[in-house]
């Protein structure tokens, strides 16, 4: 499973309580309400575990974290620096 499929069904089963079907890639988790900041603190805490991440608290803007499509490139670029480093 990829990233985004991956955090796709955390959000969905964790702020949609399972109804995903208005998910999309660019679906504006802070436009449409979907992540509020408790949910916001669970994803990072997720991202961190799952992809053995560190986030920073300066890397928490829309640009990373406002949908799916942004996280997962967010997270592909967390782990490209990891291998890199």
């Amino acid at each position: 499973m990829n990233c985004m499929e991956t955090v796709r069904e955390f959000i969905v089963e964790n702020c949609l309580f399972g109804d995903g079907g208005r998910l999309k890639e660019s679906t504006s988790f802070l436009e449409e309400g979907i992540v509020d900041s408790t949910g916001m603190l669970e994803l990072v805490f997720f991202l961190e575990e799952t992809f053995g991440i560190s986030i920073e608290d300066d890397e928490l803007v829309p640009e990373n974290m406002d949908n799916l499509r942004r996280i997962a490139a967010y997270v592909q670029r967390k782990l490209s620096n990891t291998a890199a480093a």
